[in-house]
């Protein structure tokens, strides 16, 4: 949804109707994953994607229906369907998809808001009905006040652990009984990626940082080299000690640190700094010859093994990278395939399932 909010603002800004189609549940080899979403304009603009084109022809038909019904529709796409050539979802997995008319959503305005602003903010929606959950307060119906009960109270916790899919209640909010299933899509702000060193190799880093939807700051000791015209694409600029920087800045088990210091008298400090936080990836440049005098000097400095073995060095898949671009796409992909648990190998060397878990 985050990719298209600014077009579905615009929307309402100019007083035009739509739909919005959401894939909730997947099985097997399914292009995209649950929260991934597509909207149509009562004028046929289209924004977004539910399955990377398989079935958009198929979901732009059901949006339009939608729009001119006002009614939400459940509409399941796959292989084991009459249709499914037809259709297009060829991949081998099957989606689950609601669509959803701009009428039958709650508070729209302020729930886009949030998302744009980066404000946590989870949706709890059935067909025809939608719960609305900040931290402080919750809007909507799913039309049974102990459903509505039961549903906030899961989707806070989720929405506290960034957590989107489907519970499942009874009619009247009981726990062990599955008649209705409530799909809950959380919003929180931007994971950060933390770039330290404002070397070329660091912009290229916070460019595709920003593509993939990071919050990026780069942090330098040097105020001549961390400049706002050296890279236009950091979120923040930050002249400061690395170490003393990331002593004292939020990190959490989302964040992604990037050390491209490559120079002893930055990275040693800050990387002990660094293996002390709950950051889901810690990487640093160098040739494996710095790679080994930083090993050296970090176990000289007390960081035990367990913290050592968290450290991605040198930085990056193996993709043979020279310029800082290329580079970059090194550094990104072991992010990515750290997250997803992807071994880095082509998958044309492998016979397991393309879309992890």
């Amino acid at each position: 949804m985050r990719d298209i909010v600014d077009g579905l603002t615009a929307w309402r800004a100019a007083g035009v109707g739509y739909a919005v189609a959401t894939v909730v549940r997947t099985w097997r080899s399914a292009p995209r994953q649950p929260g991934a979403a597509m909207a149509v304009s009562a004028h046929g603009e289209v924004l977004g994607s539910v399955s990377g084109g398989c079935v958009e022809g198929a979901v732009y038909e059901l949006c339009l229906e939608t729009i001119e019904t006002g009614r939400a529709r459940t509409q399941t796409y796959g292989v084991s369907d009459d249709d499914a050539f037809d259709i297009g979802l060829t991949c081998g997995g099957t989606i689950e998809v609601l669509v959803q008319p701009d009428v039958a959503t709650t508070e729209p305005d302020e729930v886009l808001a949030a998302i744009r602003d980066g404000r946590p903010v989870a949706t709890a929606s059935v067909e025809d009905a939608q719960l609305v959950l900040w931290p402080d307060r919750v809007a909507g119906s799913l039309g049974d006040p102990d459903l509505d009960r039961a549903a906030a109270q899961q989707a806070a916790g989720m929405l506290a652990a960034g957590s989107t899919g489907t519970i499942r209640l009874g009619r009247r909010g009981e726990r062990r009984r599955d008649d209705v299933r409530v799909f809950v899509q959380s919003y929180l702000p931007p994971p950060r990626m933390i770039v330290f060193g404002a070397i070329d190799y660091a912009a290229a880093v916070a460019r595709i940082g920003q593509f993939l939807g990071y919050h990026v700051t780069v942090c330098d000791a040097r105020p001549v080299f961390a400049t706002r015209k050296r890279f236009p694409d950091a979120d923040d600029l930050v002249v400061q000690w690395p170490h003393t920087y990331l002593e004292s800045t939020p990190v959490d088990e989302r964040t992604v640190l990037c050390v491209l210091t490559h120079d002893p008298k930055f990275d040693v400090p800050l990387l002990k700094v660094a293996l002390r936080t709950p950051a889901r990836y810690v990487g640093a440049m160098g040739s494996r010859r710095t790679h080994a005098d930083r090993l050296r000097r970090l176990r000289e400095e007390g960081v035990d093994p367990i913290a050592l073995a968290r450290l991605h060095s040198p930085v990056g898949l193996d993709l043979g990278a020279r310029t800082p671009e290329e580079t970059a796409v090194a550094i990104a992909a072991e992010i990515i395939a750290e997250a997803w648990g992807g071994s880095g190998r082509p998958l044309t060397d492998l016979d397991t399932p393309i879309h992890h878990p």
